[in-house]
C-alpha cells in the first residue's frame, strides 16, 4: 500500500509531467547507507581507505606530494566558490509548472500559451538586487523574479521584478545605476543599502528614475515573504500570432495569498534576527505542502495604438495604467519542489532575456535590449565559458542539435565528421517556420545612427504623481518616513536638496515633509504636474485579504495558561491553513499537558511571526513582569500585526494600555479595536464561522487583514 507521501508524489507527477524532473534526474546523486556496495571514492572512480589522513612520510613525519586524494580534495575545494552574480546575487529558488487557462493563440502562436492541456516546467528564482550573496533577506531592494519555462519549443525566460518598472530607460546607465547602490568603493560600505551619499545623488541627478524613487520608498521593497509580492516582465515585449500579427504585451503575476509587506522596523529588526526569513519561509512553505501560487496575467496593446498613449510603450520607467489596458488572467504559476542542491540549481541557473521562444519577440525598448547582451555576457564569466546551458538546470527539454563545438566544460559528445553548415549532409536542417522555427516577424526598421530618445522618454513625474496619488494615507506615510530615513544617512546636503527638490516635482507634501524632517527648507510652490489621477492596483491597501494560509501564530503562554483554549483555538487557525507556534518559559513539554513549546521568550522574536494569541490562565500576572514577554506584545503592536487575547490574555493587554485600544469587558461577546480582538468569555463554539461577524470571524479577519497599520504606536516602547 502506497505511503501518503508516495500516493501525493503520484499525483503530482501526473499533474506535472516531470519533463524537466526526468532531464534531471540522470545528473541526481544521493548517497544510500543501505548500499553496501557504495563506496567513498576520488573523482576518477577509485576507491578510497582512508579520508581522514594525509599520506605521510612517518607518523609525524612531511605530507608527501603523491598523496593524490589530499591533493584532488583540497584543490577542489579551493575552487569551489565561482564568482557571485554582480547584481541579485542573493536568491532562493524552487521548480514547478505553468498552467494555462485558455489558448492565446488569437494573439501568439507561442506553443506552451496555445495549449491548455499542456503545463510548461518552470524553475523560479527570487532575489535582492544590491546585496552580495550573505547579506540578508529583508533589506529595502527591488526583488528579482525570474522564471524559466521548459517549453516543447525552447526555453523561455522571463527576467522580471517585483516593481513593475526600472530605474532608468537606457541600458547604457545600468552599470552607473548599480555602481550607485552598491557600497562604496573605498571603504565597500554600506552592505545591501541604499541610504548613502551615492545612490540618492545619481537619483537626484536622474530624473528618469522619479517614478521608480516612489516605488522603492514604498513596502514594495520590504515585501513579507517571496510568496506574497507580485511580478512582472518590465519590458513591453512582442507577442507574434501565426498569421503574423504582432502585439505589445506586458506580463504580470500576482500571488493568490495578496500582495504583503512588513514594515520597516520589523524588517531591519529581522535582518539580524533571521537574515534568512525570505528563503527559509519559501523552503518551508513548499516542504509542508503549502504551494505558493501566483495568476498570470497579461496586458495585450495592439500594435496599430503603439502611439495612442501620452508615454512611450518602450520606456521601462513607465507603467500602462490597467485602467487604460486591463489585466488578462490566462493562467497559474505553481511552485511544488524545492531544488535539490543550491549550488547546482539555484547557484548555477542562468537566466537570459534573449531566450525568447516561437510566438514571443523583443520590443525596442533600448534596455530590453541592452539585457539581451548583458545576461547572456555575464554567464560567461560567472559560469566559465560558453556551454552554461548544458549545466543540467539550464537545458531545455526539447532536443539540442548545432553546430557549436568545444570550449570549456564542453558535456555533450557530438559525433560525426562535420561541424559546419551548409554540409553534404544536410544536417541538422534549418526548421520552416511550418515546423516550429523561429522567425521575427517582418517590422519596419527607419532612422538615422543617433544616441538619443523618443520625445516623450522625456516626461518623467506623471507617473511618479500617479503612483504617490493612488496610495491611502497610511502608505503614503510609509514612503515620507522612507524618504526621511534614507536621506538622514546622506552627508552632503546639496545631495539631500537635489532629492527634496525631485519630491517636490511629485507631490508637495512629500516634499514639505520630508524637508522638515532631514532639517532642509522646505519648498515654497510646487512644481510638479498637478494631476489627481490614480490607479487602483497600485496600492496594496486594495490586496486580497480573504486568506490566513500560511500565516505564522505565536501563541505566547507561561506555566500556568489554559491549555484547552490553547488548543481550541490553534485546531481553529490550523484547520484554516494557518501554522501555530507555542513560544514558553521553557522548550519542549509544558508541565501536565501533551504540548510542546518550539521556542522560548529569549529564542525567537515578534518579528518572525504574522500574529499573536494570548490565552487565558493563571500565567499572565507573572508572565507580564518578563520583559520579554511585554516587548513581544508591544513590538507585535507596533508592527501593526493583530493580536488576540482571551480571558485573562486580555489583562496583559490592559496592563500594557496600548494606546486605542479598548479591551472587552465581562458581558461583551468580544471587542475588536485597530486589529486588537479580545473576549473575556471564551467559547470553543465561538470560533466557528458564520455569515454574522462572531469572535471567530473577527480573529479571522484581523490576521487575513495581515497588517493593520491605522494604530497610534508613536509611545510604544519597543
Amino acid at each position: 500500500m502506497q505511503s501518503l507521501k508516495e500516493a501525493f508524489q503520484a499525483v503530482t507527477d501526473t499533474i506535472l509531467g516531470t519533463a524537466k524532473d526526468q532531464s534531471l534526474a540522470p545528473h541526481t546523486q544521493q548517497a544510500d547507507p543501505k548500499d553496501e556496495t557504495q563506496f567513498l571514492t576520488t573523482n576518477f572512480g577509485v576507491k578510497m581507505t582512508d579520508t581522514d589522513n594525509s599520506l605521510k612520510a612517518g607518523e609525524r613525519g612531511p605530507t608527501l606530494l603523491e598523496d593524490f586524494h589530499y591533493r584532488e580534495k583540497i584543490s577542489h575545494f579551493d575552487h569551489e566558490r565561482i564568482p557571485e552574480r554582480v547584481v541579485h546575487a542573493r536568491g532562493a529558488a524552487a521548480h514547478g509548472y505553468f498552467t494555462l487557462f485558455e489558448s492565446q493563440k488569437d494573439v501568439t502562436h507561442a506553443h506552451f500559451l496555445n495549449h491548455p492541456e499542456k503545463k510548461t516546467p518552470v524553475f523560479v528564482r527570487f532575489s535582492t538586487v544590491l546585496g552580495s550573496k550573505g547579506s540578508a533577506d529583508t533589506v529595502r531592494d527591488v526583488r528579482g523574479f525570474a522564471i524559466k519555462f521548459y517549453t516543447e519549443e525552447g526555453n523561455f525566460d522571463l527576467v522580471g521584478n517585483n516593481i513593475p518598472i526600472f530605474f532608468i530607460q537606457d541600458a547604457i546607465k545600468f552599470a552607473d545605476i548599480i555602481h550607485a547602490g552598491k557600497p562604496r568603493p573605498d571603504n565597500e560600505i554600506p552592505q545591501a543599502q541604499t541610504a548613502h551619499d551615492n545612490f540618492w545623488d545619481i537619483l537626484g541627478l536622474l530624473p528618469e528614475t522619479a517614478a521608480m524613487n516612489m516605488w522603492i520608498l514604498s513596502d514594495r521593497t520590504i515585501p513579507r515573504s517571496y510568496r506574497m509580492m507580485q511580478g512582472f516582465g518590465i519590458h513591453s515585449f512582442v507577442f507574434v500570432n501565426s498569421e503574423g500579427k504582432r502585439n505589445f504585451v506586458k506580463f504580470h503575476l500576482t500571488p493568490t495569498l495578496g500582495t504583503h509587506s512588513l514594515v520597516w522596523d520589523e524588517a531591519q529588526k529581522l535582518t539580524g534576527v533571521d537574515p534568512d526569513f525570505h528563503r527559509r519561509d519559501l523552503h518551508d512553505a513548499i516542504e509542508s505542502g503549502a504551494f505558493p501560487e501566483w495568476d498570470f496575467g497579461i496586458q495585450v496593446v495592439p500594435e496599430e495604438d503603439e502611439h495612442k498613449f501620452d508615454f512611450d510603450l518602450l520606456d521601462s520607467t513607465k507603467i500602462i495604467p490597467e485602467e487604460l489596458v486591463p489585466v488578462k488572467v490566462i493562467g497559474r504559476l505553481t511552485l511544488n519542489r524545492n531544488p535539490d542542491n543550491y549550488f547546482a540549481e539555484t547557484e548555477q541557473v542562468a537566466y537570459c532575456t534573449a531566450h525568447l521562444v516561437p510566438g514571443i519577440d523583443t520590443s525596442n525598448d533600448p534596455l530590453l535590449q541592452g539585457r539581451h547582451f548583458s545576461y547572456f555576457d555575464t554567464q560567461l564569466t560567472r559560469l566559465g565559458g560558453p556551454n552554461f546551458e548544458e549545466i543540467p538546470i539550464n537545458r531545455p527539454v526539447c532536443p539540442v542539435s548545432n553546430n557549436q563545438r568545444d570550449g570549456l566544460h564542453r558535456n555533450r559528445i557530438d559525433k560525426g565528421t562535420v561541424n559546419y553548415f551548409p554540409n553534404r549532409f544536410g544536417c541538422p536542417a534549418l526548421a520552416k517556420q511550418s515546423q516550429g522555427g523561429y522567425a521575427h516577424a517582418p517590422t519596419p526598421v527607419h532612422g538615422v545612427k543617433i544616441r538619443a530618445r523618443g520625445p516623450k522618454f522625456d516626461e518623467h513625474f506623471n507617473q511618479a504623481r500617479l503612483f504617490f496619488n493612488s496610495l491611502s494615507d497610511w502608505e503614503k506615510e510609509h514612503v515620507i518616513k522612507a524618504a526621511s530615513f534614507e536621506l538622514e544617512h546622506v552627508e552632503d546636503r546639496s545631495v539631500i536638496d537635489k532629492m527634496i527638490d525631485r519630491f517636490n516635482h511629485i507631490d508637495f507634501d512629500l516634499a514639505r515633509q520630508v524637508a522638515i524632517n532631514v532639517g532642509s527648507e522646505p519648498p515654497a510652490t510646487f512644481a510638479g504636474p498637478t494631476h489627481n489621477k490614480t490607479s487602483q492596483a497600485l496600492s496594496q491597501d486594495k490586496t486580497a485579504k480573504n486568506s490566513i494560509k500560511t500565516r505564522r501564530i505565536a501563541f505566547l503562554v507561561g506555566p500556568g495558561y489554559d491549555s484547552t483554549q490553547f488548543n481550541a483555538v490553534k485546531s481553529a487557525l490550523e484547520g484554516l491553513g494557518a501554522n501555530a507556534f507555542l513560544i514558553s518559559k521553557s522548550k519542549g513539554k509544558q508541565g501536565g499537558t501533551a504540548d510542546e513549546a518550539q521556542f522560548t521568550y529569549t529564542s525567537t522574536r515578534s518579528v518572525q511571526y504574522d500574529a499573536l494569541v494570548l490565552v487565558g490562565g493563571s500565567h499572565v500576572p507573572q508572565m507580564s513582569k518578563v520583559g520579554e514577554v511585554t516587548t513581544f506584545v508591544n513590538e507585535s503592536f507596533k508592527h501593526g500585526k493583530p493580536i488576540i487575547a482571551i480571558n485573562e490574555g486580555a489583562d496583559l493587554l490592559t496592563k500594557l494600555a496600548l494606546p486605542g485600544v479598548s479591551v472587552a469587558q465581562g458581558g461583551e461577546p468580544f471587542k475588536d479595536t485597530v486589529g486588537v480582538v479580545s473576549t473575556r468569555s471564551f467559547d470553543p463554539e465561538s470560533l466557528k464561522l458564520g455569515d454574522s461577524v462572531n469572535f471567530g470571524k473577527a480573529v479571522f479577519n484581523a490576521i487575513a487583514a495581515h497588517r493593520h497599520p491605522k494604530r497610534d504606536i508613536d509611545s510604544v516602547p519597543a
